[in-house]
């Protein structure tokens, strides 16, 4: 009778013990675990000290966010929004380079990166390489100067939502579309049947819409009028040369001639410029 008490404050204090030691690893992982997303879900410190003018990649296709099979290589604004703002916190850094090799994608995306790299406290320089088209000229329009190869795609301001239609493929095969929906233009645009005289007038009515914004966004950042844009508003692109010639781009060269233009901007000796090579992570993007 005597030991009882003895074995239960010996059980207890080792069940105590076994408790804490399961609460401080429970703590350990959650901590470590919050340690482990953070260092994902933002960026590191962009220079090392060492360079002083952040490059930042907009390469692809230009869309809302990065779950699509069918592109490889994607730029979203979260990822663009993010870098930027690391490098606003980042004292090292004195400017914003933007390299663009884009094709364009989302309207919206697409104005949403051009507005977050104008709303920019860095000075900023669009290089344009091989292409900046349509979303991806955009992009570019959002920075403060625009620089591009003499051999670079520019342009293609314009909107399209092409695609193919194939009742007649289905007719051969004897597969055969059934209308369910409760509007008119609800199953306007399907692949499936041929696109109605009403449908089509609503369509290109809408796209004119979105043109008009694309024209108004772009007079916005290049600083000129929406006439002036609206007279190469074809859809078509051109070389830098010639979008040099008409104003879409300031200046013909690449890393070079934006060096001398931040050494202009920033007081600074070009040869005191370093731009700091970025790899971004991706694991939420």
């Amino acid at each position: 009778m005597l030991l009882w008490p003895d074995m239960f404050y010996r059980t207890f204090r080792r069940e105590a013990a076994s408790v804490l030691f399961k609460a401080a690893v429970t703590i350990l992982t959650v901590i470590f675990f919050i340690s482990f997303i953070e260092s994902y879900y933002s960026y590191e410190q962009i220079s090392d000290g060492s360079c002083n003018i952040a490059v930042m990649p907009v390469e692809g296709i230009i869309l809302p966010f990065v779950d699509y099979d069918e592109y490889e290589l994607v730029t979203t604004p979260g990822f663009v929004r993010d870098f930027i703002a690391t490098s606003e916190q980042d004292p090292n850094i004195l400017g914003l380079l933007v390299e663009v090799n884009s094709p364009g994608g989302a309207p919206v995306a697409s104005e949403q990166i051009a507005n977050l790299i104008h709303e920019s406290t860095l000075p900023s320089i669009s290089i344009i390489g091989d292409i900046g088209a349509s979303g991806g000229y955009l992009a570019a329009a959002g920075a403060n100067r625009i620089i591009a190869s003499p051999m670079s795609d520019v342009g293609s301001i314009g909107v399209t939502m092409s695609y193919t239609e194939q009742s007649k493929k289905n007719e051969e095969e004897g597969i055969t579309f059934v209308p369910l929906s409760t509007g008119e233009f609800k199953d306007a645009g399907s692949p499936e049947k041929p696109l109605t005289e009403a449908e089509r007038a609503r369509f290109e009515a809408d796209l004119e819409v979105i043109l008009t914004e694309f024209i108004k966004s772009i007079a916005f950042y290049r600083n000129t009028t929406e006439d002036a844009i609206r007279a190469f508003a074809d859809g078509g692109s051109m070389p830098g040369v010639r979008a040099k010639e008409v104003g879409l781009v300031d200046e013909l060269g690449g890393r070079k001639a934006a060096r001398e233009a931040f050494s202009a901007t920033l007081g600074i000796a070009a040869t005191d410029l370093t731009f700091c090579e970025y790899e971004p992570l991706e694991f939420f993007y």
